[in-house]
């Protein structure tokens, strides 16, 4: 199982070289990867917020090992054909070490309404469809049309193309809601939100039909020293160590990040 450093990128660490240089000492301590939120708003006290693609880029630029993305990028509040070149532009920056995590997105901190967003979960979730497929479609080089319910590209090109043959696509679900499963199931692998015991993955996990002709990741965490080992043997192939995003500091993330991964 890999693990890897799950970071809010609020307040202290919303500075992309701060987590520039956190980056670059999680490889050099021996993590798999750095991965990163997506927000545009939050719940108080946090108040400084970082973009994550400046972020990420940063991070790119003192790594040559480490696995990172966005976990979890909003797709409908976003437009997939920017989108779509921001992740080639990282993903050749990085020389193909992307992992893009999407979802739907959620009002809890009322980001959404606050900015004019669509708050229908059912919308959102053929937004973030249609916008699935406008990704794959463009990260194949050719010219792009495509005229859906919420998106338009009217023979558009997205070049140059990924490094990675496949870029993985992660998918968001939260605990008990079994729809998002079918389309986690389409791609590279799913990451199960609010799952606090291993006998909640492996029940996620056996409503999940995996592709068997094709490597899958699970990634589960916990913001604590939770042990990630009966995870692993229930199927989680990624160890996301997080933080809480409230009060967050660069000093308690790099006390997590110096002593290391569990092997």
């Amino acid at each position: 199982m890999k693990q890897a450093l799950f970071v809010p990128i609020f307040d202290e660490l919303a500075e992309p070289r701060v987590m520039a240089s956190i980056a670059a000492d999680a490889e050099e301590a021996g993590w798999d990867g750095v991965f990163v939120w997506d927000h545009i708003d939050y719940r108080a006290p946090v108040i400084g917020i970082a973009d994550p693609w400046v972020t990420l880029a940063a991070m790119a630029m003192t790594t040559s090992t480490l696995t990172m993305g966005p976990m979890i990028t909003p797709v409908p509040r976003r437009r997939p054909l920017k989108l779509a070149r921001e992740v080639v532009s990282l993903d050749r920056l990085t020389g193909g070490r992307v992992v893009l995590g999407v979802g739907i997105g959620g009002d809890n901190s009322g980001e959404l309404t606050h900015s004019g967003e669509q708050t229908d979960d059912r919308v959102r979730g053929a937004m973030l469809d249609e916008g699935l497929d406008v990704l794959r479609q463009a990260w194949t080089g050719a010219p792009l049309t495509h005229r859906g319910e919420h998106y338009v590209a009217d023979g558009l090109f997205v070049r140059p193309t990924p490094v990675q043959a496949q870029l993985p696509i992660w998918v968001g679900v939260r605990y008990g809601r079994p729809k998002p499963l079918a389309r986690a199931a389409r791609f590279d692998g799913v990451f199960p939100i609010e799952i606090d015991h291993p006998d909640k993955l492996a029940e996620t996990l056996s409503a999940l039909e995996r592709p068997v002709d094709r490597p899958y990741d699970v990634a589960v965490g916990a913001q604590d020293d939770t042990d990630p080992r009966p995870y692993a043997e229930v199927g989680a192939t990624w160890w996301m160590r997080g933080f809480s995003p409230f009060g967050i500091t660069e000093s308690e993330v790099r006390s997590v990040l110096s002593a290391g991964p569990l092997r």
